[in-house]
């Protein structure tokens, strides 16, 4: 993104902390793409309550679009060897932590989150995609004894799709990385649905993934307004294709 189109979209974020992670656009498919209706809702610095940017405000026809783009992607994920996985993750995890000062200052902006506990949480929430990407590689089955002598029994782990990812604001890169890393290392695909009030870290994210070499389609991520969130939930847990829903959240969201 040029630097004048960041000075115009990124009206609260101070020059000095603006770069290629500030992404004011839903990816969907392995491309930056505004809402079908074109809608947008603010976010804002919850120290100042200026506006930082405005991002997409989905609906349910922009739900529909991640899921089939997860849900298209997901065969030849899942056809990845674990080590082959396990190589992305890694990958992953070490953009996050190259861009740890960028992702703090990002999340103190967005949340309020003191610089230090940010830092904290940036190296708490790669911590999760480091562990994941070696878990990835031991993914091991069962051989049971059998009770019939001519047969085997044995048990083998397979990923059960696409997996919708629901976050909330207060930890909003650790609880994203705990959830996608398990799901990725396990040949899932993801839709993550992070809190309207701190979607730029998600965003951030999502360029990350795909900086580390991540397919298209298989990192997902749609934002919303408050007043929208009921309708993409229910086009969430109505679609067929999602085979996982991971929530995180309040009891009246949930």
């Amino acid at each position: 993104m040029a630097k004048a189109t960041l000075d115009a979209v990124f009206q609260g974020v101070p020059k000095v902390a603006r770069s290629f992670l500030w992404r004011n656009r839903a990816w969907i498919g392995g491309e930056w793409v505004a809402s079908e209706l074109g809608k947008t809702y603010p976010v804002f610095d919850p120290a100042t309550r200026k506006e930082i940017a405005q991002v997409p405000d989905m609906n349910r026809a922009d739900v529909c679009k991640a899921i089939g783009e997860a849900h298209a992607a997901q065969p030849s994920w899942a056809k990845l060897t674990a080590k082959e996985r396990s190589v992305l993750l890694r990958r992953w995890h070490d953009l996050m932590v190259r861009n740890k000062s960028e992702l703090s200052s990002m999340m103190t902006l967005e949340v309020g989150k003191p610089l230090p506990e940010a830092e904290g949480e940036v190296a708490y929430a790669a911590s999760f995609l480091e562990w994941f990407s070696e878990e990835s590689k031991r993914m091991y089955g069962d051989i049971i004894p059998s009770p019939v002598a001519n047969k085997r029994l044995f048990v083998t782990k397979q990923p059960v799709g696409v997996a919708a990812l629901v976050t909330p604001w207060n930890f909003p890169l650790a609880m994203i990385a705990r959830k996608a890393g398990a799901a990725l290392a396990a040949g899932c695909t993801v839709v993550i649905k992070p809190s309207e009030e701190s979607p730029f870290g998600a965003l951030a994210l999502a360029e990350l993934s795909h900086q580390a070499g991540i397919p298209p389609g298989v990192v997902n991520v749609i934002t919303s307004s408050r007043e929208s969130v009921a309708a993409i939930g229910c086009a969430i847990v109505e679609d067929v294709r999602v085979a996982k829903l991971s929530f995180t959240g309040s009891t009246a969201v949930g």
